[in-house]
């Protein structure tokens, strides 16, 4: 046998081994994301078909491809899409997504003004960074590099951004779009 036929067979081998230890989390969504029922992209665009899944659904990985993690979500099979955040180990994407606790506790204990902005995934200002990943999902690290920025960008669509400013305390100050972006997610 050869060498290289050796090292394949080794691969082949150690490959299922390899799958079975990735993390399989199961637990509830972290946050509002737009799925078209079948895909959910870390982008989170709004649009056409698009319907928002409520933080705190009932989710579980069943698998993992190429830059996406297959999941049940509510009971329903679609793929998380890893679309914009791909310097994330998979794994490490999946996490931020399936979180152990219910963010629905934590919701039920806001303001009312704040658990109507999360349930209708907008924003005002005032809001905390954790509100604000509950209502509209995580920034990209294709453009947020850091989530202790002052500034998130985010995207509605393809050609509709709009920014989160954060003051020192991590605060809301200010939402930053033009008037269509604007419009679709601050909350007035």
């Amino acid at each position: 046998m050869s060498i290289r036929l050796a090292l394949s067979a080794l691969l082949l081998a150690a490959a299922p081994a390899a799958l079975m230890a990735q993390a399989m989390p199961e637990g509830f969504l972290c946050c509002n994301a737009r799925t078209d029922g079948k895909w959910i992209s870390d982008i989170n665009y709004s649009g056409p078909g698009k319907s928002i899944v409520p933080a705190g659904t009932p989710i579980k990985v069943t698998g993992y491809g190429r830059h996406r993690v297959m999941v049940q979500v509510g009971g329903t099979a679609q793929t998380l899409g890893n679309d914009y955040s791909r310097d994330l180990p998979l794994e490490t994407f999946a996490q931020r997504y399936v979180v152990a606790v219910d963010p629905q506790a934590k919701i039920s204990t806001f303001e009312p003004r704040v658990r109507e902005a999360i349930k209708s995934a907008r924003l005002f200002p005032g809001m905390t960074r954790e509100q604000v990943l509950m209502s509209v999902g995580y920034p990209v690290t294709s453009e947020n590099p850091r989530m202790e920025a002052t500034i998130w960008r985010y995207w509605l669509g393809m050609s509709d951004e709009f920014q989160v400013v954060f003051d020192a305390q991590g605060v809301v100050k200010e939402i930053g779009a033009l008037p269509l972006a604007r419009s679709q997610v601050l909350m007035e």
